[in-house]
């Protein structure tokens, strides 16, 4: 069907809807952002089509003909049909909740938990950023990003944080292929993750916090990305240093064992940080107080 042929200005229509639900020129122009008299233009421009009055006018009153009370029906009926499909659109639309992280708590943290999120909540439709650069909140590119550090920043608020424990870890054949409680005298190869975000901490860092010595030992691998050294650790490659959060799927599968009984706790906490600048609505909401109680979990 060819509505174009049949139906007059849209505009008009609604003016006229407008104008019907008022009963008044004045308070419908109002309602629409128009003047007086592009209301009035508009309802004499149907009138014309029609070829009949569409309201009895008086003295600052209008009453709508009876005809007109029909079509003002159906344009009410349907009008709200169309809002109400416009605000499915922009709902589903809103629906999409993107999440930032770094890569390591991204794959090792986020990524097995987002299953359950899912099942709980299946319409809501998750989009996840990995990257090791730190986000810019202020530029609404995430809606929320988990973020090392201590509160507050200025650029999102910090609705939960999880604190987090150092300790070095190895492979179960690792560990038995050497005296693993002489660590770390002896014959170890150190895994390092090499980046320029001292968040991470290094090997001598743990060295020094533990009050070992660690005759001038370097790296025997070093990796841009905590996910590489990781897993250059389960697969054999020496020790590495664990971040309990980050690897406890690790440790309980038994893939990953913990080396001593030297660890210390991390200056910095793992936050769920809100972006200030990104629009709030319910589904983030919702997707913030599931990822708030996930982090504060045991």
């Amino acid at each position: 069907m060819y509505f174009r042929r049949k139906l007059p200005s849209l505009t008009a229509l609604v003016a006229l809807e407008a104008a019907i639900r008022h009963r008044s020129v004045t308070v419908a122009a109002k309602e629409l952002g128009v003047t007086q008299a592009a209301v009035s233009r508009q309802i004499a421009l149907l009138e014309e089509q029609f070829g009949r009055p569409l309201f009895r006018r008086g003295h600052r009153t209008i009453e709508p003909t009876p005809s007109c009370l029909i079509l003002g029906d159906a344009l009410a009926e349907s009008l709200s049909a169309i809002a109400d499909a416009v605000d499915v659109v922009r709902s589903n639309g809103s629906d999409v909740v993107t999440i930032g992280a770094t890569i390591a708590f991204s794959s090792f943290w986020l990524l097995p938990k987002l299953a359950e999120l899912r099942r709980l909540h299946p319409r809501v439709q998750i989009r996840v950023i990995s990257q090791d650069t730190r986000f810019n909140l202020e530029a609404g590119e995430v809606n929320m990003a988990f973020r090392y550090g201590s509160p507050p920043f200025h650029d999102g608020m910090a609705i939960a944080g999880r604190g987090d424990r150092i300790f070095p870890v190895c492979s179960p054949g690792y560990a038995r292929a050497r005296d693993i409680g002489s660590f770390p005298t002896g014959t170890f190869e150190l895994i390092e993750t090499d980046v320029p975000d001292r968040s991470w901490y290094r090997w001598a860092e743990w060295f020094a916090r533990s009050g070992r010595k660690s005759d001038g030992r370097a790296a025997a691998l070093c990796f841009s990305h905590y996910t590489e050294t990781i897993s250059a650790a389960r697969a054999g490659q020496g020790v590495a240093l664990g971040w309990e959060t980050l690897i406890r799927s690790f440790l309980d599968d038994g893939s990953l064992v913990k080396v001593g009984d030297t660890e210390f706790e991390a200056e910095g906490r793992h936050n769920v940080v809100i972006s200030a600048a990104s629009k709030r609505s319910e589904v983030c909401d919702l997707v913030a107080g599931w990822l708030t109680q996930a982090l504060q979990r045991p």
